[in-house]
């Protein structure tokens, strides 16, 4: 049995070894909003935190991530309070087809828990490994840039 922390909820899963980390999120734990789109690391939809750390759950052993803290798109929000992150994107009308963005919140949660003030080029490097096909990149960037004053606001209070 192999313990995984997803979500702050703690998981002991019978693992082969060669399950990656995508699959048994959206297989055995039923947790989809993390997608599925290439398989080989190359779209960021797949994009989660492993101990703050935005990876890509298609290439990642889900048996290497055990002891560490596992965010998914579903651990964000609290409770039916979205994360400033989540609701920047939508006050931005930073999701159209909304497929790829689970994966940009993650990698967007990832660089703003750094740096609630990213440069233009800090964010275009976080957002590098993931994929809009619909073109919304300007509108990821506003939201980006409003969350992390949130983010900040909220850690001086």
């Amino acid at each position: 049995m192999i313990p995984l922390n997803i979500n702050k909820k703690e998981y002991q899963l019978d693992l082969k070894g060669h399950e990656t980390l995508l699959e048994v999120l959206r297989d055995q734990l039923g947790l989809t909003g993390t997608k599925t789109a290439c398989e080989e690391s190359e779209c960021g939809t797949c994009t989660v935190l492993v101990k703050g750390k935005a990876v890509l759950s298609c290439i990642t052993l889900a048996a290497n991530c055990a002891g560490r803290e596992i965010t998914t798109i579903e651990g964000l929000a609290d409770g039916e309070q979205l994360h400033p992150v989540q609701q920047a994107f939508i006050d931005h009308g930073a999701v159209q087809c909304g497929f790829c963005i689970p994966g940009m919140i993650m990698s967007s949660k990832a660089l703003l828990d750094k740096n609630p003030e990213p440069t233009q080029e800090e964010m275009e490097y976080a957002l590098d490994g993931n994929l809009c096909r619909c073109a919304c990149y300007l509108k990821i960037f506003d939201a980006i840039r409003a969350a992390g004053k949130e983010m900040k606001a909220a850690k001086s209070l």
